[in-house]
């Protein structure tokens, strides 16, 4: 990685989890750093299932593999202007990612694709 480090996507509760993220998701979302010209936050990254928990993330259930965050493939980026907003989004889908959820204060991204894909969602 060019503009992240590993920390960066560390559940709070679990020094060093960052390192648990998948490969491929850091190096898109590497990818769209570069392209995007400006820092990019991390609000949550990888998080223990306890962490998941805490912030009100899907539980793993029978059924459910609960949130992709748990498995090292999502990251919540902290965007709070339109502007951003419509680049980051722009950005996000030409590099690949099918999966982002738009938030107010965030825009969350996967690469989960034992979940739907080409979907985008409001929180």
């Amino acid at each position: 990685m060019t503009h992240f480090s590993y920390k960066e996507f560390d559940s709070p509760d679990m020094p060093g989890s960052g390192n648990l993220m998948d490969e491929n998701f850091l190096e898109m979302l590497d990818e769209v750093r570069g392209k995007f010209g400006k820092p990019i936050i991390i609000n949550s990254g990888y998080r223990s299932e306890d962490h998941n928990a805490r912030v009100g993330g899907k539980p793993k259930t029978e059924g459910s593999p609960g949130s992709s965050h748990m498995y090292g493939l999502a990251a919540d980026i902290k965007c709070d202007n339109s502007v951003d907003r419509f680049h980051l989004v722009y950005l996000l889908q030409e590099i690949g990612f099918q999966r982002i959820g738009v938030a107010k204060t965030f825009i969350h991204v996967d690469l989960d694709f034992k979940k739907s894909q080409q979907v985008m969602w409001m929180y």
